[in-house]
């Protein structure tokens, strides 16, 4: 069995696929917490996939960004061409593993990541490779790992089981066959990007020069008090021609300076912006900024969070995605997707907003989206048009129209 070892699967069931009328609400019981100096949990029930695996064409390049099985905001990117598969992230909770693997196993052919990559040091965005005997680096074989390096605030007992797991995995070096290999991320000095590509060609990997990364680990220049700030960020371009983006949980000035700093991102070496954006920090107020926003004009717009949580604060302005976000990105895009809503926070109930969002491009044919659950724009979702309990409404959608700045 090697490193498929069996793992028990979170219970996911979209209530549209099994034909139920209503919504479906998933409550999911937080059992066995494990005390390692930050709340992780994991579970043992079983998982029902309902959607079936999408099959793709030659020359298709798809985006997935799957849900996590539960309540919490978390970032998990799972990106296919070919036989090259890539992972950005693995959040948002350690039971989060079940629902990403389940997943992943519908495309993952031959048990390998080519490449892993792990934004920043919080949990919510490298949970699932912490598990001891069930983690992400367990599952697969991970062989280009790349990460945040020393650019973090505090090394927690998590953190530190991170980068035990991490290290395990690349000690496998040569010893199955396989070449692993590590990157630093905040190593990335200016003008000195890296960059990896498919067989073909075809693919480019970018990843991008983090000035407050670079000063953290070096102990040199300003640098941040905020984790996100050091967020490794990561342009792929797809035929020379299509481009997307993910920036972690980046803020302001991390994106100032990410724009000032790396011409890949910059204007006029987009002509079109980029395709796709994952929303910066799950739509929240500090990312996803116009100083940014401006640059890449995205077209498509996909939102990692259980939208309306509480988790973080009970201000309603400030729960993911907030209303500051959304006047922001209005002006380049209505077609803006979230995968999970949560509809109590206090009972565990949640379920799906768009579901697994697949965005699939090709340079013969327009964007294909499927989604798990419905194909509805943050926009014109119920939750987006709905009223709190104090009458205000929960979210407005500016009245401006959509103007791609050209």
């Amino acid at each position: 069995m090697g490193k498929k070892i069996l793992f028990s699967i979170l219970s996911l069931v979209i209530g549209a696929v099994v034909g139920l009328v209503g919504v479906v609400y998933f409550t999911l019981p937080l059992t066995d917490v494990l005390t390692v100096g930050e709340t992780l949990y994991y579970t043992n029930a079983e998982t029902t996939i309902t959607s079936d695996p999408i099959a793709f064409t030659d020359g298709e390049l798809s985006i997935h960004f799957p849900e996590l099985g539960n309540k919490y905001t978390g970032d998990c990117t799972y990106i296919k061409y070919g036989d090259l598969d890539i992972l950005i992230d693995c959040g948002s909770k350690t039971n989060s593993v079940s629902a990403v693997s389940a997943y992943l196993n519908q495309y993952v052919t031959d048990n390998t990541l080519e490449y892993v990559i792990v934004t920043h040091a919080h949990t919510d965005h490298y949970a699932g490779f912490t598990l001891t005997n069930g983690s992400i680096f367990d599952l697969y074989n991970c062989t280009n790992i790349i990460d945040f390096g020393s650019a973090y605030q505090t090394e927690t007992k998590t953190l530190e089981k991170y980068i035990s797991e991490r290290d395990a995995e690349l000690a496998l070096n040569g010893t199955d066959g396989l070449t692993y290999s590590y990157y630093d991320a905040s190593e990335i000095t200016e003008g000195n990007n890296l960059k990896f590509y498919s067989e073909d060609n075809a693919l480019e990997i970018e990843i991008l020069y983090n000035e407050m990364a670079y000063n953290r680990a070096t102990g040199n220049g300003s640098n941040s008090t905020s984790n996100n700030e050091y967020s490794v960020c990561t342009l792929i371009t797809f035929n020379e021609e299509q481009h997307f983006l993910f920036t972690g949980d980046l803020e302001e000035e991390g994106e100032e300076l990410l724009v000032q700093n790396n011409p890949s991102i910059q204007r006029e070496n987009l002509s079109n912006g980029v395709d796709l954006y994952k929303a910066g920090h799950h739509g929240s107020k500090t990312s996803s900024n116009d100083c940014l926003l401006e640059q890449i004009r995205p077209q498509l717009v996909c939102v990692c969070c259980c939208a309306g949580s509480s988790e973080y604060t009970d201000t309603y302005d400030n729960q993911f995605p907030t209303q500051e976000f959304i006047n922001r990105i209005s002006a380049y895009t209505d077609a803006v997707y979230v995968t999970t809503l949560c509809v109590n926070w206090d009972t565990d109930e949640f379920t799906s907003m768009n579901g697994n969002i697949v965005a699939i491009f090709s340079s013969s044919a327009d964007t294909r989206l499927v989604f798990s659950n419905n194909d509805t724009k943050l926009k014109d979702s119920e939750w987006f048009n709905s009223t709190r309990p104090d009458g205000e409404p929960m979210r407005v959608w500016p009245e401006t129209s959509i103007n791609n700045q050209t």
